[in-house]
């Protein structure tokens, strides 16, 4: 067993989120196991843990040896219902946390949910017009909706109730960050369709709503979701509370879509009487793709690797205006900051130096 004061265990560490976390965790100190159904980890100082969070036989085989002091769910699994999203990803939540009950060694178990929270699914507000007041704040109640959010919520609560530990949830907006191979990434999304549209000469296209296209908008860069998930684990009075998490700017879209262009130096075009779904805009670029990473001798030929236009659609094409109140985390001391536009033209800066895009 490890005798280090904090023993992190990151579930889903090869992910935006977990990655970007177990980073931040290694850089203070802690170790930091990541547990994943695949390891191909290039994390320096991660400690990788194979398993499969669905099978209680491998999990307590992968942690035999391993007493974390802290637990961080970083990660879902995408099921064709809710219904479905609910029964598995609060099955792997309940798994981790009765495995590692007989140890006693969990101090805190802080979970990454997101704005699901207070919108629902997409179809409850597109469909009935629905539309929570913004910015959304923690307090809302909960939606009368099934969501997984809930379901891995109240899995923790009855856990934290049993074993003692202490508890954190947070609530990113759209998280913008390096990651390959993620399937919600939008920033390496519009990296992609913007170095296509470079290429081919196309215009940059907005994809989204009227209502995001004017409205007031937020995101969370994964740094700053990783800065507060390590600060909520170790800061007392930030215990057993629900965080919303972003950058702490705002800027609408109207702006920013023309600012993203300029760095790519193409030719951008707003929002114009109609959704234009990406997913349409570069359905049949696969072998665009292959030509451009052919042609710059990229490492990634796979556009499905780097690129998620549905996710970036279901972001943009809200039909309201979203933003988070952040005063939870304000008041308690939490007072992080992060230039969207940089978090952006970070990982476009990133993805250029690992020769992802041209």
């Amino acid at each position: 067993m490890e005798n280090n004061k904090n023993i992190a265990l990151v579930v889903g560490a090869t992910g935006i989120t977990g990655s970007n976390l177990a980073n931040e965790l290694i850089s203070q100190g802690w170790t930091t196991y990541g547990i994943s159904r695949n390891t191909n980890s290039t994390i320096e100082g991660l400690i990788s843990v194979k398993a499969d969070l669905l099978d209680i036989e491998s999990l307590e085989t992968a942690l035999e040896n391993i007493a974390p002091t802290h637990v961080f769910f970083t990660t879902w699994m995408r099921n064709d219902t809710e219904e479905e999203n609910i029964r598995i990803n609060s099955t792997l939540v309940r798994n981790l946390l009765n495995v590692l009950s007989p140890k006693k060694s969990v101090q805190h178990v802080a979970l990454v949910t997101g704005l699901k929270h207070y919108l629902g699914p997409f179809e409850a507000y597109a469909k009935e017009g629905k539309l929570p007041i913004t910015p959304v704040r923690e307090e809302h109640p909960r939606l009368p909706l099934p969501n997984f959010y809930y379901a891995q919520e109240d899995e923790v609560y009855a856990a934290s109730e049993r074993d003692g530990f202490t508890w954190s949830i947070h609530r990113p907006h759209t998280v913008i960050g390096y990651a390959v191979g993620n399937l919600m990434n939008m920033a390496s999304t519009l990296a992609v369709y913007a170095s296509i549209c470079k290429e081919t000469g196309r215009k940059f296209i907005w994809p989204g709503s009227d209502a995001q296209w004017n409205g007031i908008s937020d995101v969370t860069d994964a740094r700053m979701l990783a800065k507060q998930l390590v600060w909520a684990s170790v800061t007392d009075k930030a215990k057993n509370t629900a965080f919303n998490i972003t950058n702490g700017d705002v800027f609408r879209w109207n702006w920013l879509w023309y600012r993203l262009a300029d760095y790519f130096g193409i030719e951008a075009s707003g929002f114009e009487k109609t959704i234009k779904p990406l997913e349409n805009e570069m359905k049949n670029d696969k072998d665009v793709w292959k030509k451009i990473a052919e042609k710059y001798n990229l490492k990634e030929y796979s556009l499905e690797r780097l690129s998620s236009a549905w996710h970036t659609d279901l972001d943009l094409g809200r039909p309201l205006e979203v933003m988070c109140d952040m005063t939870n985390s304000r008041t308690l001391g939490f007072t992080e900051y992060q230039n969207t536009e940089k978090s952006f033209t970070d990982v476009f800066d990133r993805l250029r130096t690992e020769m992802l895009i041209p």
